[in-house]
């Protein structure tokens, strides 16, 4: 009985020191107390448990007043449970409307929200050796577990919380019954002796992240997961030796466009060049080939006039008669037109000679202007491993092997083209000495005949017309080698012609390359000109676009609520345990202090 009046007594004091400062506070409300109070803005702390697939099963408020003139306040939200967390005055609710008085700088209340969806989706999945195992019976399996995150937009929430939001989930494991840990989106660190895992999660974008293990006696702590605006304080990346290493890809792919063009008309002055010196080739062949043809009524109609000067010179000095001249009167004409001939060959040949040194010095003017510096293997490498058409580098590459082929050729073949201007020369040139020979054997012969009146000028005579039949069978000796000499031109110059005709037809292939190319590593400039200030441009977008200045927070709780600083989002799963069996842990009463027995009447 004593006992029970004593406690009588402390619970009646108990409940006459609580009512005292509610009784004060009642009697002495101030017209401070009831003015309206102001505030800067207020933040919201969101705090959600779910269930290990990740479904909300509760969710309360932690709102916070950053107050800048005492009094009552007011704010809006649909809870079912207010709680003052700053002092022990009431807070008082009429339906989405609360309102209470602040006095401090600062001023918390809790409140609790049903049926409150949060913006995104979130669903867990757990597989245990690839089959999809639910979560209440997780604990205490081994195997290999993997961990499936899934999360999306709710559509039925304000998307600026998803649109805005950067969320982060994290996972606690212990290294004693988590092992051969796998997150390839994840982020590994330690955690004391635990090993946690963080998965970050842009704003505006929906995520599938994956988690796996080999587990022993399986239980987990809970599943973390947090949000905040994605106003992220980043500084800029320092991309100057980046932008240094790509400028200087920019000047070389620069460098080898200049190349590459100074290649490319090199090429088509080469192209010019071996077209016109293929036709040269071609019209010297037909004239080497005519020349050839009339070689032997050259040398028929030479044998004739040899054979009639030595029989007329035979007779005259046989006879000592006057002979019969009238047929000698033909003899100079005749030999005045062979001259003509002879000396339309040598215009032709000099017309071929000309043509042929023309298109010999475009081809050999062509051909030096083709660069002989070399691109190194750097350089290759470099424009391999740049963003240009591979394509286009192969067909660069072959292309400037095809050129240094060309260079190198023609300077092997160098001293041939120079011969065929030489032995033009030394063809032509004797055909004008044979002409004007003959010329002056026929003034000669009119001369004689004329003054051949008498008898006494036969002896003069006979020694003219010997001396005419010696020389002039000397002309015929050489002028039998000559004709040779044009067969066996006309017939080696076949195989020349043809490697010209064939050089022309690749040089013109080869600028059709060259052109190709040229336009090829012009694109190629243009797109890589401006890397640089792409990339930073690029880069700073990317940090604009995480810098979120813009965005305006609002409140998650209710859209009447103004001056929102900071909204969060904290949640977190409920863990995997392995049951304790229940011990029995009875005390009895009368092993109770008079204390607990206290305690226990306010419990």
């Amino acid at each position: 009985m004593r006992i029970k009046k004593w406690l009588s007594m402390i619970a009646a004091s108990l409940l006459v020191f609580s009512s005292l400062p509610l009784t004060v506070s009642s009697a002495e409300k101030t017209a401070e107390e009831k003015a309206v109070g102001e505030y800067s803005s207020k933040d919201e702390v969101v705090y959600g448990n779910l269930d290990a697939n990740g479904t909300i099963e509760s969710m309360y408020v932690v709102n916070t007043f950053h107050i800048t003139e005492p009094g009552e306040i007011v704010d809006y939200g649909d809870y079912t449970n207010l709680k003052n967390l700053t002092d022990l005055s009431a807070i008082e609710q009429s339906g989405e409307k609360v309102s209470f008085h602040a006095a401090d700088e600062e001023f918390y209340y809790q409140g609790e929200l049903t049926n409150k969806p949060l913006p995104w989706n979130i669903a867990i999945t757990y597989l245990l050796d690839g089959e999809e195992i639910p979560a209440d019976e997780l604990a205490g399996q081994s195997g290999s577990l993997e961990i499936q995150i899934e999360t999306s937009a709710n559509k039925s929430v304000d998307p600026v919380f998803f649109e805005n939001y950067l969320m982060q989930i994290s996972l606690t494991l212990d290294p004693s019954i988590f092992s051969n840990i796998q997150a390839p989106k994840g982020t590994e660190a330690n955690e004391g002796k635990h090993k946690q895992i963080t998965f970050s999660v842009m704003p505006d974008t929906e995520e599938e992240l994956i988690v796996t293990a080999d587990v022993e006696d399986l239980e987990m702590d809970p599943i973390n997961i947090s949000a905040v605006p994605a106003n992220i304080a980043l500084e800029d990346p320092d991309i100057s030796g980046m932008t240094k290493d790509m400028q200087k890809l920019s000047d070389a792919i620069g460098e080898i466009h200049s190349g590459v063009l100074e290649l490319n008309n090199g090429i088509s002055e080469l192209n010019e060049g071996t077209a016109e010196l293929s036709s040269g080739s071609a019209e010297y062949m037909d004239g080497i080939h005519e020349l050839d043809e009339s070689s032997n009524e050259l040398v028929d109609g030479s044998r004739e006039i040899r054979d009639i000067l030595q029989q007329v010179s035979e007779a005259v000095q046989a006879g000592p008669d006057m002979p019969e001249l009238g047929d000698l009167d033909e003899l100079p004409d005749g030999l005045r037109e062979m001259a003509e001939g002879l000396r339309e060959s040598g215009d032709g040949l000099e017309e071929l000679q000309d043509n042929y040194d023309e298109a010999y010095g475009a081809l050999a003017e062509a051909i030096n202007e083709i660069p002989d510096s070399d691109i190194s293997e750097k350089q290759i490498k470099s424009l391999y491993k740049s963003n240009a058409d591979q394509g286009v580098v192969d067909q660069l590459m072959a292309t400037y092997q095809a050129a240094q082929k060309v260079k190198h050729t023609y300077s092997a073949a160098k001293q041939g083209f120079a011969a065929v201007s030489n032995t033009l020369d030394q063809v032509s040139e004797p055909l004008y000495d044979m002409a004007d020979q003959l010329e002056v054997i026929a003034d000669e012969m009119e001369k004689n005949m004329e003054d051949f009146e008498t008898l006494d000028a036969l002896v003069d005579l006979q020694e003219g017309l010997s001396e005419l039949s010696s020389e002039y069978s000397s002309f015929h000796d050489g002028l039998v080698d000559y004709t040779e000499g044009v067969h066996a031109l006309a017939m080696n110059y076949e195989d020349l012609d043809s490697g010209i005709q064939g050089l022309s037809e690749g040089t013109s292939e080869l600028d059709s390359g060259a052109h190709e190319l040229s336009e090829g590593t012009k694109e190629l400039e243009s797109s890589t000109h401006d890397i640089p200030e792409e990339m930073q441009s690029e880069i700073d977008e990317l940090m604009d676009e995480y810098e979120n200045e813009d965005f305006e927070p609002v409140s998650f709780v209710s859209d009447q609520n103004k001056d929102v600083g900071v909204v969060q989002f904290v949640l977190q799963t409920e863990s995997i345990e392995i049951e304790e069996p229940e011990e029995n842990d009875e005390t009895s009463e009368d092993e109770l202090s008079f204390w607990d027995r206290l305690l226990d009447l306010f419990r």
